[in-house]
């Protein structure tokens, strides 16, 4: 499954009926319980790395990768406009481009 399955799915369940799926229940809470959620699932992330536990790791990153699509649906910003402003910024060295923020 790549990204962008994933980011299908979410989108087709966003209008689903909350009862039927993880996914519609945290779309139906609304974009600010969707980026706490992102949040929490960052921290948990960070811990793991921080714990140098690849399997836990590689869970948490999943789970921040899922919601933050989720986030994004929720907020109805296209993943293909991450993917290109990820694309742009290849242009470039991350110094440059970070010093013309």
């Amino acid at each position: 499954m790549t990204l962008d399955d994933l980011y299908a799915t979410i989108l087709a369940r966003k209008g689903a009926d909350p009862a039927s799926s993880w996914t519609a229940q945290l779309l139906a809470k609304g974009p600010e319980k969707c980026a706490e959620k992102f949040g929490e699932e960052a921290i948990e992330a960070i811990i793991e790395a921080v714990k140098d536990d690849k399997q836990a790791l590689t869970n948490e990153a999943a789970d921040v990768l899922y919601h933050l699509l989720v986030m994004l649906a929720a907020r109805d910003v296209p993943l293909q406009a991450v993917m290109d402003t990820l694309a742009n910024r290849q242009k470039q060295s991350g110094i440059a481009e970070k010093s013309q923020r």
